[in-house]
């Protein structure tokens, strides 16, 4: 193995159509963000690179296709990940609630795929949600019922949360997988 293959990490972003995923990954890799929404078919993949203590660290990330139609595809999709992110939207309406209902479905299935790998949750749409109306005590209940790697609260759109999200994937990622 090549030395600046050494760490290299395959991290897959899950979670229900429409919550911002593509989005995320834009505004982590390219510091960019498209108001107009264009639905994943399947899923697409983005590279991210960075440095610690001296080493390479190369994040592969998957954007997986949160519509129920590509269900049959994941197991396919989450072979051989180091790692998960399931990202649910703050938005209080119908998309926001199923989401929130749905991070269960969503750790259960990477389970069932990949093991016990390790899972972190992105509440993603922050610029959309007004803080006094966020069911914090719901959020809490499904972290605490479940051994998440962390919880961060994100908007693609200002960027809040985003950058310190995935750094603190990378770290954890190194330092759980390194030789």
């Amino acid at each position: 193995m090549l030395e600046q293959d050494l760490y290299k990490f395959k991290i897959v972003l899950i979670g229900n159509g429409g919550v911002g995923k593509t989005s995320l990954i834009k505004r982590y890799t390219q510091n960019s963000f498209q108001k107009q929404y264009i639905r994943t078919i399947g899923a697409q993949f983005s590279f991210h690179e960075n440095e610690i203590e001296n080493d390479h660290v190369k994040l592969i990330l998957w954007d997986i296709a949160g519509q129920d139609n590509f269900i049959f595809m994941r197991s396919l999709f989450f072979k051989d990940s180091k790692a998960a992110i399931i990202v649910y939207s703050l938005e209080m309406n119908k998309l926001g609630k199923k989401s929130l209902d749905d991070i269960k479905i969503w750790y259960d299935d990477i389970r069932k795929h990949c093991g016990s790998i390790p899972v972190a949750v992105f509440a993603n749409k922050v610029d959309l949600a007004y803080e006094n109306v966020v069911d914090i005590e719901k959020v809490k209940d499904i972290i605490g019922k479940n051994d998440f790697l962390g919880y961060f609260v994100t908007s693609a759109k200002t960027g809040q949360g985003v950058i310190e999200g995935f750094e603190s994937i990378y770290e954890q990622m190194y330092y759980k997988y390194r030789t």
